[in-house]
C-alpha cells in the first residue's frame, strides 16, 4: 500500500430538513388545523482515529465528503428524520489543519478518539410550529437551516519516542532492522527509504518506538532530494538519534548539513533532545574512530557515541542512552507531545528547476511557486498527454513522484546539555 501522510479532503455537514404545511383533514373533524411537522437535522462530519490504519491513502482520490440532509417534516405533526452522519477514519496522530497549513483545528493522538468535526443543520419548523390563537391557519414553514463546509488537509504526524535522523547510506534502516523487528528496505544507494518506517526496541525489560525517515541532504527545505517533507514525522518524537556515516570524509560537515535543515524546517525540531552516534564503526580503524569522534564532539559540544548497526558494536548502550532519556521525558510529560503545525510545501512543476540559482520562490500569499523558467520538459510526458506546458503540478499532489538526487553539503554547530545529550536552539 502506498504511504501518504497529506491529503486536502471538502468536508461539509447535512442541511437542516424543511418543515411541512399540511392541516388535518378528518371527517367530523370540523376544526383540524395545522399539523406539520418540522424537518430532521442535518448529519454530521465526525473524524475518528482509528487503530490499524497507518496512511491517509483513501482520501487521496476520494476528496469530496459530504453527510446526509435531514428529511423534510411531513403532515400529522411527523418529524422529519435526522441526516446520516459521514465517519472519516484516520490513522492515530492525525492532525486536521485549516486551510492556511497554520491553524490546528483538530489533533487526534489516541485509538478510537472520536471529534464532531462539522455540526449538521438545524431541521426547519412545520406550519403547526406556526400557529397562534389569532393564526388559526398559518401557512408559514421554515426551509431548515444550512450545514457547515469547510477546506481542510489531514497531516500525519507518527507517533514514536525516538527519530532517527541522518543523511543517506548513514545506515538509518541498518540500525532499525538491527534493534527491531520491522524490516526496511536496505541497499548501498542513497534513498533505500522512500517512507517512513516504524519499530519497537526493547531495551532490558522495557520497550520503546523508533522512527526511521528518509535521509535528507543540504537544501531539503527547499525541496531537494526528497525535501524536508517526513520531518513532520519525528516532531512528536522526545530524542532524536543522528547517525553521521564514520566512512565519510568530512563527518563534521555531515552533521552541521542535518543540523542546518533541523533549524530551517522548524517546528522546534533544532531544540529537540538529541544522541549522536558515528556509525560504521567496523570500517573504521581505531585511529580513524578517535579521530573522528574527536572532531564531531568539538563541532557539537557533546558525548558523540560510536557504533556499528551491522554488527551490533555499541548499539545496545546507545539503545539505553534513548531510553532513559525517554523514560525522564515520559515521567515529566506524561501524554502524547502535541506536534505544532508545519506547512506542507508544494514540489515545484515538472520541468522547472529547484531554486539552486535563486529564481524561484514560494510565494505564501498566492500558495504556488514563482519565477523561473519551464524548462526541460520530458518528451514522453507532452506525448501522452500528461503534462500541458507551462502547466503546475496541484497543492494536493506533492505525493507523487520523489525526486532521489540532490547535493550534500554544511551547516553550522551548535551547543550542548548537561547529561551529554544536547539539546539545540533554533
Amino acid at each position: 500500500m502506498k504511504f501518504l501522510d497529506q491529503a486536502k479532503v471538502f468536508l461539509k455537514s447535512g442541511d437542516g430538513g424543511p418543515g411541512a404545511v399540511a392541516f388535518r383533514r378528518e371527517k367530523y373533524i370540523e376544526f383540524g388545523g395545522p399539523d406539520g411537522g418540522d424537518g430532521g437535522r442535518g448529519g454530521d462530519v465526525v473524524i475518528e482515529a482509528a487503530d490499524g490504519l497507518n496512511t491517509l491513502i483513501d482520501y487521496r482520490y476520494k476528496q469530496h465528503f459530504k453527510a446526509q440532509r435531514g428529511h423534510h417534516g411531513m403532515g400529522s405533526n411527523r418529524n422529519g428524520a435526522r441526516g446520516e452522519d459521514v465517519v472519516l477514519r484516520v490513522p492515530v496522530g492525525t492532525q486536521i489543519l485549516d486551510e492556511d497549513q497554520e491553524t490546528v483545528l483538530c489533533d487526534l493522538t489516541e485509538a478510537g478518539q472520536r471529534r464532531v468535526f462539522l455540526r449538521g443543520g438545524d431541521g426547519g419548523h412545520g406550519n403547526a410550529h406556526f400557529k397562534t390563537p389569532t393564526n388559526r391557519a398559518p401557512r408559514k414553514f421554515h426551509p431548515g437551516w444550512p450545514g457547515q463546509e469547510q477546506w481542510v488537509w489531514l497531516r500525519l504526524k507518527l507517533i514514536a519516542d525516538a527519530g532517527l535522523l541522518g543523511l543517506p547510506n548513514a545506515g538509518k534502516s541498518t540500525f532499525l532492522a538491527a534493534t527491531t523487528a520491522a524490516k526496511p528496505k536496505i541497499a548501498d544507494y542513497p534513498f533505500t527509504t522512500l517512507a517512513p518506517n516504524l519499530g519497537v526496541v526493547r531495551a532490558g525489560d522495557e520497550e520503546f518506538v523508533i522512527a526511521d525517515i528518509p535521509g535528507l541532504i543540504e537544501g531539503a527545505h527547499e525541496g531537494h532530494g526528497l525535501g524536508d517533507r517526513f520531518l513532520g514525522h519525528v516532531e512528536r518524537s522526545r530524542i532524536l538519534l543522528h547517525l553521521i556515516d564514520g566512512t565519510a570524509d568530512d563527518v563534521v560537515a555531515s552533521y552541521r548539513t542535518i543540523r542546518n535543515e533541523l533549524a530551517a524546517y522548524g517546528g522546534n525540531l533544532a531544540d529537540k533532545l538529541e544522541v549522536i552516534g558515528l556509525n560504521k564503526a567496523d570500517a573504521l580503524l581505531d585511529e580513524e574512530i578517535d579521530e573522528k569522534k574527536a572532531a564531531l564532539e568539538e563541532a557539537s559540544g557533546a558525548e558523540v557515541m560510536v557504533l556499528s548497526g551491522a554488527t551490533g558494536q555499541g548499539v545496545q548502550k546507545v539503545l539505553y542512552r534513548l531510553l532513559t532519556v525517554i523514560k525522564e521525558s515520559k515521567a515529566e510529560e506524561p501524554e502524547v507531545i502535541h506536534a505544532p503545525a508545519t506547512r506542507s510545501i508544494p514540489r515545484p512543476p515538472v520541468g522547472q528547476k529547484l531554486p539552486d540559482d535563486g529564481e524561484m520562490r514560494w510565494d505564501d500569499e498566492t500558495g504556488e511557486w514563482v519565477g523561473g523558467e519551464d524548462e526541460d520538459f520530458e518528451e514522453d510526458d507532452l506525448e501522452e498527454g500528461a503534462l500541458e506546458e507551462g502547466e503546475e503540478l496541484e497543492g494536493g499532489e506533492e505525493d507523487e513522484a520523489l525526486d532521489e538526487d540532490g547535493p550534500e553539503g554544511e551547516e553550522d554547530g551548535s551547543d550542548d546539555d548537561t547529561d551529554g545529550t544536547p539539546r539545540h536552539g533554533a
